[in-house]
């Protein structure tokens, strides 16, 4: 099964119909590996097991079943609240397979907001991964009338108090009662399921038939920066969509290892799942981040789809591990990033004028010799084998990108929203650009507006917010053309750039426009201990920065600067620390125009987080809220200035 078999014009009416072709297609290759915690690995490691394309099926078959026993009908909603693990995989399969909606919510999502999510989208059943996510189901029961069922995938720690029949379990128990409730573990679901199939064995290859391309398949809500998050509507078509059009871009191919980490309860994980579907290859899945360096050398993946934020970790781990051993190595180190640098960029610049990635024989000597010294190490920390990292979901600094891609790991950039099903554009692993996020999907139009908005149609686009005709309406034009909100050009190749957001774009007091994304990209790719910048100017005479720091990075620095001893907070807010990033500002300025520099700055105490809502669960920043909660230091940065 291949795009070949099904192009994209004549593409089957869901994934569901791709999962049961690719399951007959190739029953017996390994279809998923998992972590079990407490498994004898090897080294030391935790053990990993697979399961077969044909094992996979059995148990989405059994799942779909189960809910098909319990009455789902087709579109109804069932919620998934869990980390990404296999058992996400196996139950939102399940949900496509009886003819379901998947609504989508973060394992961070707080009880209010779950609450909210569950009663919007209807959903009748809800898949939890453990009792910490069942206490938030439980703890707002009263507003949630229509859901019927919760599905634990970890056993319950005192199965006879929370069994199904026993609704009257004691209110202290841990976890908390579910009056109204009907409560499963998934064992107990897939166990309904199969004595279901063995009355109506043919039942899921039937409802998988009856599918219709614009049925509901997926409720995701976009963890918004201001407001209650709004439910996107994605049928089974864009699904059906991304996973031929991934394949088509050459990204994955059917020998591949693909490691998932980035959460499923995100439209980016969620569309990879497609395109693994698709082209039939392995998927390691574990999302513990803790565990992402330490998983790496063990599943050696071939590719990995990942978010800008990591490879800027990782680059600043290597830069502070250089800079804290010193002398000769630090040297080297920098050295050697300058030629990855030079190197990326003089193939680039050079495949865009000629059609030919090649550099100059003294660059590609040095660069022979950084390889032996420095990126080879670099290659070993991602396995040995990464061709490329799909990044999406912000922007990656440039010289952080020219970086990897001269070490042998190159990032390749692509553009989606949630609204659009995630890819819309990627970067193309034998022509990538840094820079840009790639070109368009096969499939996938793009035009730039007047004002300079990028527009998108395709169909990967969603049919419209749940609930909301008139924010639909405001950003889906009746011929199709989807208004993103991000401000971009797209270059003579196709390439398409993305500047910023337009809603962030601002303009100063005296009328210039600045992009702050731009901005904070730049202080990124300059300073290895930034963890967040959020730059501030709108209605204001100049720039100012709030800025937080890397625990990681800045404190091995400041135990070597004369400050062991000392807790974060005390670090952050020394003399010392402030002239360091002053320098870190003062490098950017210097290339900046007048009015986009940044006069001033404050270090914050902590970093932003999820827990205190300055971020989103995607780990956006939420920039009117820091804005709100940090006013008193962004006022101060203005005091005594002249406004224009």
């Amino acid at each position: 099964m291949s795009s070949a078999q099904y192009p994209l014009e004549s593409r089957p009416h869901s994934v569901a119909h791709l999962f049961l072709s690719r399951v007959g297609s190739t029953p017996d290759r390994e279809a998923y590996r998992y972590p079990v915690a407490g498994g004898p690995g090897a080294h030391g490691a935790e053990e990993w097991r697979s399961l077969t394309w044909a094992q996979t099926a059995e148990r989405v078959k059994a799942i779909a079943a189960g809910l098909l026993a319990l009455g789902l009908r087709p579109e109804e909603r069932v919620a998934i609240s869990s980390s990404t693990r296999v058992e996400w995989i196996l139950a939102d399969m399940g949900v496509m397979c009886a003819g379901g909606a998947a609504t989508a919510v973060y394992p961070s999502t707080n009880a209010d907001e779950t609450a909210y999510i569950l009663a919007d989208s209807g959903s009748r059943a809800i898949f939890v991964e453990d009792a910490a996510q069942l206490a938030k189901v439980a703890e707002h029961k009263d507003r949630l009338p229509g859901l019927d069922y919760v599905i634990l995938f970890d056993p319950d720690p005192d199965p006879d108090t929370h069994s199904e029949n026993d609704a009257d379990a004691d209110a202290d128990a841990d976890p908390p009662r579910t009056e109204g409730l009907t409560t499963l573990t998934l064992a107990e679901l897939e166990r309904r399921g199969e004595a279901h199939l063995r009355e109506h064995p043919d039942a899921i290859e039937a409802t998988v038939q009856a599918i219709e391309p614009e049925q509901l398949a997926t409720l995701i809500y976009t963890s918004g920066t201001t407001g209650r998050p709004k439910g996107v509507r994605l049928v089974h078509d864009c699904w059906s969509y991304q996973g031929l059009a991934q394949e088509a871009t050459g990204l994955v191919r059917p020998d591949d290892v693909q490691f998932l980490w980035l959460p499923l309860s995100h439209v980016f994980g969620k569309a990879l799942i497609s395109g693994q579907i698709t082209s039939g290859h392995v998927m390691a899945v574990d999302g513990r981040i803790d565990r992402i360096i330490t998983n790496l050398p063990v599943v050696r993946p071939t590719v990995m789809a990942s978010a800008p934020r990591v490879f800027e970790k990782v680059y600043n781990g290597i830069a502070a591990k250089a800079r804290a051993e010193g002398g000769a190595t630090y040297k080297i180190f920098l050295w050697a990033a300058k030629v990855a640098r030079d190197h990326a960029r003089t193939g680039q610049e050079r495949m865009v004028a000629t059609g030919r990635r090649t550099v100059p024989l003294w660059l590609s000597v040095q660069h022979a010799v950084a390889d032996r010294l420095v990126y080879g190490k670099i290659r070993a920390a991602f396995g040995g084998r990464l061709r490329g990292s799909a990044s999406g979901s912000a922007a990656l600094a440039p010289d952080i990108g020219y970086f990897f891609a001269g070490a042998g790991v190159p990032v390749l950039e692509g553009y989606g929203l949630t609204e659009t099903s995630a890819a819309c554009t990627v970067n193309p692993a034998d022509d990538f650009r840094v820079g840009t996020v790639g070109r368009t999907l096969p499939g996938t139009e793009v035009r730039i507006a007047e004002d300079g908005e990028i527009l998108l149609r395709g169909p990967g686009i969603m049919r419209g917010y749940h609930n909301l005709p008139d924010k639909t309406a405001e950003v889906l034009e009746a011929d199709g053309w989807f208004r993103t909100g991000d401000i971009g050009d797209v270059d003579k190749d196709g390439f398409v750039r993305i500047t910023d957001r337009k809603k962030d774009l601002f303009k100063t007091s005296g009328g210039k426009y600045v992009a702050p994304t731009e901005i904070e990209g730049r202080f990124k790719a300059v300073c290895p201990y930034v963890s967040n910048i959020l730059v501030i100017g709108n209605g204001r005479n100049y720039c100012t920065a709030l800025i937080t720091l890397d625990e990681t990075a800045i404190m091995p620095w400041a135990e070597s600067h004369g400050q062991a001893g000392r807790d974060y907070a005390e670090v952050v807010s020394s003399p010392d620390v402030h002239a360091l990033i002053d320098g870190f500002v003062q490098r950017v300025n210097g290339d900046l125009q007048r009015w986009q520099t940044i006069k001033k700055f404050s270090v914050l105490p902590r970093d932003l987080d999820v827990e205190h809502g300055e971020l989103t669960p995607s780990l956006k920043v939420k920039r009117p809220f820091v804005e709100n909660e940090y006013a008193h230091l962004v006022e101060a940065m203005y005091e005594g200035s002249r406004e224009a």
